[in-house]
């Protein structure tokens, strides 16, 4: 049962947290407390809903406990160097490569809206003075824009959206084994 809904639990509790620890800690008190109140599951919905609320009201409670205090990787972040690293600078120009490509893929109209008001930075009314349109207009178009754009990220990326996140194999069976360990020693208390 644990690894049927390790993936979104995991997932979900990541998306909140955005720290690998917390979340198996949280992924762990959600089990624990969904077995310790199996009671109070009526069925309403569905099992695997119902184990999802758990971990994301833990999560937040996580996430609203740790704001209290200044978070030592926003510090991190500030002491940084401006200056990107090898990596960094490749997975940008990666990333820009498929944004351009999508861009381009985008009908001109669309486009030059697109880029005079996302990329430039213009206003509405100063993209409509410059392609002569009315404001409106651009409106529109940015809009359309930006929905066609999102389809052709979403092609470019395929697969790889389903695949953020994993959360199996070794962890998996971690986490479980932690779990049971721990429900068990509840049990013999």
């Amino acid at each position: 049962l644990m690894r049927r809904h390790n993936q979104r639990l995991y997932r979900v509790a990541r998306s909140i947290l955005r720290d690998e620890a917390e979340v198996e800690d949280v992924l762990q008190e959600a089990y624990v407390s969904a077995f310790t109140h199996l009671d109070q599951f009526l069925g309403r919905a569905r099992f695997s809903t119902w184990l999802t609320r758990i971990a994301v009201h833990e999560a937040l409670h996580r996430s609203k406990r740790k704001r209290r205090f200044t978070d030592l990787e926003d510090v991190g972040d500030i002491l940084e160097s401006p200056d990107a690293g090898p990596e960094k600078r490749a997975f940008h120009g990666e990333l820009r490569q498929i944004l351009e490509a999508s861009i381009d893929r985008v009908p001109e109209g669309y486009r030059t809206v697109f880029v005079l008001r996302e990329v430039e930075g213009l206003s509405t009314a100063e993209t409509a003075a410059c392609l002569s349109i009315r404001e409106e207009t651009v409106k529109t178009r940015l809009h359309r824009a930006r929905q066609q754009l999102r389809r052709q990220i979403d092609q470019a990326l395929g697969k790889a959206v389903k695949e953020a996140f994993t959360f199996g194999f070794e962890r998996c069976d971690r986490l479980v084994t932690t779990v049971l360990r721990r429900l068990a020693s509840s049990e013999a208390r």
